[in-house]
């Protein structure tokens, strides 16, 4: 079992390298073919024109955009073209209203979508747009990738993050090519509930269900410590020496996350290695 068919959508010349380096990485690994787009994003209100603003402005920020997506697709193919995996790319021109349908007719039919942490100094809301579009209208599983990429030999020991939710479990299955393949994986279960269906046994099941596909795992049933879950699981991906960590992603609407933050908002922000997301 393994993917084949990986995506990666460049927004952003400062982590395109990072993005590249890491999509590279995954396809070498899974024998994937990796399809990189990349987007210029065209800055101008959406949907609406300027009163008394001539047309040539509007051609301008047009063209600007679509010069920045050919110099994005430009660099990988500079780069892919020294690299033994198959690709293709291409470029695109949207609105930041549209990114989205850019986004998600390409991230729908890829195994798995590898993108750069959306929050950070100097980073732009395409960014975000990019990873909610890929998991949310795609319906792709997403590898957020931390500034300090993919260490050597990546997933080799996992931590998977397991509250009996709906997007855990299909966080789990969507990550099954790689848990399979890792040396080991630890189910982290925190603060599981008294009264749930798995309260005599918290864990237990999905664990099951993973070493009947072969996989190398235990549980972990942790107390909370710390203000949130998302340090919780930081804490504990370090000390599993953990180099991925797989969970559901937004179990809250996307609204919720963005004013009052949640724990897929959280992780992304603070987490030091490569999140695997899907929902």
């Amino acid at each position: 079992m393994s993917y084949k068919s990986l995506a990666t959508f460049l927004t952003d010349p400062g982590t395109a390298e990072l993005a590249l380096d890491a999509a590279i990485a995954v396809a070498r690994q899974q024998d994937a073919h990796l399809d990189v787009t990349g987007i210029g994003i065209d800055h101008t209100q959406p949907g609406f024109f300027y009163a008394g603003a001539p047309a040539i402005i509007y051609q301008e920020t047009i063209d600007q955009a679509r010069a920045e997506a050919e110099a994005l697709e430009a660099t990988a193919r500079t780069r892919l073209s020294r690299e033994d995996i198959r690709w293709s790319t291409e470029s695109g021109v949207a609105q930041l209203g549209g990114l989205t349908d850019l986004v998600a007719i390409r991230a729908r039919f890829a195994d798995l979508v590898i993108q750069p942490r959306p929050y950070g100094e100097g980073r732009g809301h395409e960014a975000e747009a990019v990873v909610e579009a890929a998991l949310f209208e795609g319906d792709a599983p997403v590898l957020v990738v931390p500034d300090s990429g993919l260490r050597p030999g990546f997933g080799r020991r996992v931590v998977v993050a397991w509250n009996q939710s709906a997007e855990a479990l299909d966080a789990v299955r969507r990550a099954l090519p790689l848990l399979i393949a890792a040396d080991y994986v630890n189910v982290a279960v925190i603060d599981p509930p008294s009264h749930s269906p798995e309260s005599a046994d918290p864990g237990g099941l999905v664990c099951r269900m993973l070493v009947r596909h072969g996989v190398n795992a235990e549980v972990s049933v942790i107390a909370r410590t710390m203000p949130t879950v998302s340090e919780m699981l930081c804490r504990h991906v370090r000390d599993q020496d953990a180099d991925m960590l797989v969970m559901g992603a937004y179990g809250h609407s996307r609204l919720r996350e963005a004013i009052l933050g949640g724990a897929t908002r959280n992780m992304l922000q603070i987490a030091e290695v490569p999140v695997f997301m899907a929902r």
